[in-house]
């Protein structure tokens, strides 16, 4: 038998450093939920005050975000929310539509009655929450609904892959929660009734339909922001 090779030390194990980890996680969540906006200048040492840290976790946090298409990094001007464009919009919640359809398929085979209960449940709060125009609550229970679908599928593989395009769909989602809300409502209630009914056919369909009209009007208000930003400016 061949000998089993040694393992050399190279150095000392890292130390977990939860102040940076802390702070990136934080910067995440306010970038998502649309306190720190696309476009807007992110500067250390006012973030380090709010955060309550000192600038150089903010620092290592700007860079992990750079890394993680969170945050784009300029040359002598500084670290900046990205803005996201239409195709990226369009690639990652293509990959969301095929996820989801099979999340819906398999919810309407496995799900029972007090499941699709608790399916009735998330509706009525995210309904509540349109009605208030509370946009961050609109997309906490567009989250929590979908999140519960894919719940019901019984599908490991999805529900481990569908956590980690999550949050950059919350943060899509932001901008057109209350202009798209009422139709997405809508669609769900449809695609709770299919699953309740036990119809994969009819509940994979809904759902592929729900997310492309979602990918379309996100697209859609992208490329008219895009378009307003270059029109020229009439000067006086």
């Amino acid at each position: 038998m061949p000998d089993t090779p040694a393992v050399t030390a190279r150095g000392p194990i890292a130390r977990p450093a939860p102040l940076r980890q802390a702070a990136y996680d934080a910067l995440t969540e306010l970038i998502i939920n649309g306190s720190l906006k696309p476009g807007q200048h992110l500067v250390e040492a006012e973030l380090a005050e709010e955060l309550g840290v000192s600038r150089q976790p903010i620092r290592e946090a700007l860079q992990r975000l750079h890394t993680a298409g969170w945050v784009d990094l300029r040359p002598a001007q500084g670290a900046f929310v990205h803005s996201p464009t239409t195709e990226e919009c369009s690639q990652l919640l293509s990959v969301r539509a095929l996820l989801e359809t099979r999340s819906a398929r398999d919810a309407a085979r496995h799900a029972t009655p007090p499941d699709a209960a608790r399916l009735w449940e998330l509706q009525r709060a995210g309904v509540t929450a349109l009605g208030a125009g509370d946009a961050r609550a609109i997309v906490e229970a567009n989250a929590d609904l979908h999140g519960h679908i894919t719940l019901l599928s019984r599908n490991a593989v999805l529900a481990e892959l569908i956590p980690q395009v999550d949050r950059r769909v919350r943060w899509y989602y932001m901008p057109i929660a209350k202009p798209r809300g009422q139709d997405a409502w809508n669609e769900h209630a449809l695609i709770i009734e299919a699953i309740a009914d036990g119809d994969p056919d009819l509940a994979e369909e809904l759902m592929r339909r729900h997310t492309r009209n979602t990918t379309d009007f996100y697209c859609e208000q992208i490329a008219a922001v895009t378009a307003s930003a270059r029109l020229p400016v009439d000067l006086p």
